[in-house]
């Protein structure tokens, strides 16, 4: 048994071609459908080394001339296998347009090519440059929200837990869509959706997982942030998923543990909910309701002390 979609999800899922398995055979395969698309907006591309010397990508979106203006630090999603620095684009672009926010978006590499903290590192040091650099960018270092969606979600979590432990940069919030968090992929919502038909099952998570961890019996909570030991110290946090999801429950139970350890969250689960529904159908009625629940909380945290 497992929670039905919304009604209006369930229609539009219906018209939606079948996902392939997801596997190393046929990751490639499925890559160049699971990009972004560019904005249509003027972009300004850095790169920023990463420790190894490789090229960490970003791209930077402005209104127009800021100062001293809020960022939105944007990961992406896909599994930690696929996607780039334009998917989901259009979630950041709303607040760029609502509140003038700054919007860097990070191009971090992907499993399996590497592993490990790899890409969340490469997260961690993008925002460290665009901190670094806030007075240029026109950006209010007080004012960093890091954000991200899915895959993006949990990568987003693990930089909040690197910038905490490390003291640095500092960082006001973190929007955590949909959230990948726990390598361990055994909660009651995840073994509801094993075998099911939908846009992320437990199987293409296990084979996410694996493609980052391999076959390490060690694993970084800044990779999988469900496993850090504390969650105190933290940024204020939103978390959101869907009631019809793999990631419900990991979602649910982060959230309890901000709290329980004297933290800030606003937790929604949406019910009827499919993964990534507001990503992939942004005009249905419980996907316009989510975001604008994000925005709604998001102005409310950008407007203390202002």
């Amino acid at each position: 048994m497992r929670p039905a979609y919304d009604p209006d999800l369930d229609a539009l899922l219906a018209g939606m071609p079948a996902m392939p398995q997801l596997d190393i055979e046929t990751l490639d395969q499925i890559r160049p459908y699971a990009v972004g698309v560019h904005p249509g907006r003027d972009a300004y591309e850095v790169t920023v080394p990463a420790p190894d010397g490789t090229p960490i990508p970003l791209t930077v979106l402005r209104p127009g001339d800021t100062t001293a203006a809020p960022c939105v630090y944007w990961i992406h999603g896909g599994g930690m296998v696929m996607g780039d620095r334009w998917s989901q684009i259009d979630i950041p672009l709303e607040w760029l347009d609502r509140f003038g926010a700054v919007v860097v978006s990070v191009d971090y590499r992907l499993a399996p090519e590497v592993g490990g903290t790899t890409l969340v590192d490469d997260c961690y040091h993008g925002l460290a440059w665009v901190a670094e650099h806030a007075t240029e960018l026109g950006i209010d270092p007080a004012r960093i929200i890091v954000a991200g969606a899915s895959a993006g979600g949990g990568l987003a979590a693990g930089v909040a837990l690197l910038a905490r432990d490390r003291a640095t940069p500092s960082i006001a919030g973190q929007v955590l869509i949909g959230p990948m968090l726990d390598h361990r992929n055994d909660s009651t919502s995840s073994l509801q959706f094993s075998g099911a038909p939908g846009v992320w099952t437990r199987e293409m998570n296990a084979f996410g997982w694996q493609s980052v961890l391999g076959g390490s019996a060690t694993v970084s909570p800044y990779i999988s942030p469900a496993s850090a030991d504390v969650l105190d110290g933290l940024p204020a946090a939103y978390i959101d998923a869907g009631s019809a999801e793999v990631f419900r429950d990991e979602s649910v139970a982060y959230a309890g543990r901000i709290w329980a350890a004297g933290g800030q969250a606003e937790l929604h689960v949406w019910a009827g909910g499919c993964h990534g529904f507001d990503a992939l159908f942004p005009t249905a009625a419980i996907s316009v309701t989510a975001r604008q629940a994000r925005t709604d909380w998001l102005t409310r945290l950008l407007s203390k002390g202002n």
